[in-house]
């Protein structure tokens, strides 16, 4: 799916410098809060804005739904043959794809979530994505986060953000958010399931999570959603004016 013409088409304003392109990377665990706090950031700043989690959790449904098992490799490639992951933009909000269905409202359940983490230990899986990751970065300035974006997607970008919050504070987000959906949510389960994924995603043998060396860490445990959205507006001036 081509990202920039279904962004123009849908006419999303963008910031572009046609020398290069300005890019952001955001690392950190599960539940850090990244992604509502890109989102935001992105908007204020004119940037696009790449959810790389959202297309894991993309690739995860369609194995889910395949009922593939990941471990093994000639299954894993088959099954990555017959997916396809794609995103697109309506009225300035990110959708996600996969095999053209909109799964944007599909993709957030621990189930998903899970997969997901498995999913992207897999070479075969980082591999399909990392390609279409960083040709979105090079024709865009952009703000990307997950798990490896300062470290291998992408090491060049001017400004890297490190963004956590402790397991407690995490669980507890999660927790409420559970309760506003009306599903039953204990909070000693979620707060294992976060360390669990923790371990997981740190160890993972291929490109595990992990600060990049020239990343900024920000602990949001304290902080609103606001102060950590103008904290890395903060940053992004100061350095793009430092380059200018």
């Amino acid at each position: 799916m081509d990202v920039l013409r279904r962004q123009e088409r849908n006419g999303i304003k963008k910031e572009r410098n046609e020398a290069m392109s300005f890019k952001i990377a955001i690392d950190g665990p599960a539940g850090a809060g990244k992604s509502t706090i890109a989102r935001r950031a992105a908007a204020e700043l004119g940037f696009l804005y790449v959810d790389t989690g959202a297309m894991y959790r993309a690739i995860a449904l369609g194995l889910l739904r395949m009922g593939t098992n990941v471990s093994s490799e000639a299954a894993l490639a088959d099954a990555l043959s017959r997916i396809e992951v794609g995103l697109g933009y309506e009225d300035g909000i990110q959708k996600v794809f996969l095999n053209g269905e909109d799964v944007s409202s599909l993709i957030r359940t621990e189930e998903v979530s899970n997969m997901a983490s498995s999913a992207a230990a897999k070479p075969q899986v980082r591999a399909k994505l990392t390609q279409l990751q960083r040709g979105i970065a090079e024709e865009n300035n952009v703000l990307m986060d997950g798990r490896d974006i300062g470290t291998v997607i992408l090491p060049d970008a001017q400004l890297k953000i490190y963004l956590t919050a402790s397991v407690e504070t995490r669980a507890q987000r999660r927790y409420k958010e559970l309760c506003g959906k009306g599903e039953t949510a204990i909070f000693d389960e979620i707060a294992a399931d976060i360390r669990e994924r923790d371990y997981r995603d740190m160890h993972r043998e291929t490109a595990p999570l992990r600060q990049a060396e020239d990343a900024v860490l920000v602990d949001s445990s304290e902080l609103t959603v606001e102060e950590v959205t103008a904290r890395i507006i903060s940053l992004v001036r100061a350095k793009r004016q430092k380059n200018a």
